[in-house]
């Protein structure tokens, strides 16, 4: 089946933690797509194609970015059965793709969730001439869309970046607690830090903050290294997926041209923190060394920069006597040999 690629635009949806709203908008802005209402836990924008697989590739802070399927009313499973069939499933599942649902239900006449999965199922199938008990295969590949139903109104969405977006594809030995790469560049953007001034980490654990931070400083795309649910789609235009890719490894820098610092008194960690880096490509912008947070000293000749770091709180201190003896020591660290950062 073709489609017509002309002037195709989607409502989008950049799902976030709740906080970062601002940050999701900016990041969208900055990449040149019509920014919508900012809900909690989401950012609304408008998006070509290309567009729709650059945002994907590029935002460092949204944890995934839905598409609108559909939006109609029901107040009972038939309208809902037979609304959800004129659905044009074929855009987002093609042969060997398994389509899964999640849905939630507020203040409707359909709040049995399985139930509504259920007609939702059984409406897919048969608009794609499937049977409706078909078991999926192992190997298929599962779509997840996501379904509201609220007031009696349903809002079918596709799931356009499959695994989650902090998954960044470099992800290897971890720590007990390990900060999310999402939330990691959040931090880092809230500050304003963007690669001109040093920036240490002396609690570094698996070196997610160091790693976000150079990926940040070379301008490299947070997704480079993974794949997205979009590529699956029968509508999945390769020549543009390649343009945006290409214009993304264009785009980024050879190296940083501050020090970036990760320490920890873990060798664990340490080990860990290395082999992130590597895996991330920027094994050779981070200077990785094991010591504890009092030892931690500025790199060589920086006078000023950023200490950033994500110190252990709640079910990972021990006890509420270390936790204040270590932010002390954090306090002391910074006072004694960071005084200018």
């Amino acid at each position: 089946m073709g489609y017509s690629r002309l002037a195709q635009r989607h409502s989008c949806l950049a799902v976030c933690t709740p906080g970062l709203e601002p940050l999701v908008a900016d990041e969208l802005s900055s990449l040149g797509v019509r920014v919508g209402q900012s809900i909690p836990g989401g950012v609304k924008y408008e998006a070509t194609t290309r567009q729709l697989y650059v945002t994907n590739l590029w935002l460092r802070t949204a944890t995934r970015v839905l598409v609108r399927v559909a939006s109609f009313d029901a107040r009972n499973f038939a309208e809902l059965e037979r609304r959800a069939r004129e659905t044009e499933w074929s855009r987002w599942l093609g042969d060997g793709t398994t389509a899964t649902f999640r849905v939630t239900a507020t203040k409707s006449r359909l709040y049995h969730t399985r139930a509504i999965t259920e007609r939702l199922e059984n409406a897919c199938a048969s608009s794609l001439g499937r049977p409706a008990a078909q078991s999926p295969s192992g190997d298929d590949f599962h779509q997840e869309f996501v379904v509201r139903v609220n007031h009696d109104r349903v809002t079918i969405s596709v799931n356009s970046s499959g695994t989650s977006l902090y998954k960044r594809g470099w992800r290897g030995p971890q720590g007990k607690a390990p900060l999310r790469e999402t939330l990691a560049a959040a931090l880092l953007l809230s500050l304003g830090w963007g690669g001109s001034c040093a920036l240490t980490d002396p609690m570094c654990g698996s070196g997610t903050i160091a790693i976000e931070a150079a990926l940040i400083a070379r301008n490299l795309a947070p997704g480079r290294m993974r794949s997205f649910g979009f590529s699956q789609w029968p509508t999945f235009e390769p020549g543009t997926w390649a343009s945006a890719t290409g214009e993304a490894e264009g785009a980024a820098r050879d190296s940083v041209t501050v020090p970036i610092a990760a320490s920890d008194r873990d060798q664990g960690a340490v080990t860990a923190t290395a082999q992130n880096a590597e895996r991330a490509g920027v094994a050779a912008d981070i200077q990785i060394s094991r010591c504890s947070i009092s030892d931690t000293t500025a790199p060589e000749g920086e006078l000023g920069g950023w200490l950033v770091t994500n110190p252990p709180y709640g079910r990972r201190a021990s006890g509420s006597e270390d936790l204040r003896n270590l932010y002390a020591r954090i306090g002391q660290l910074a006072e004694k040999n960071f005084p200018s950062w």
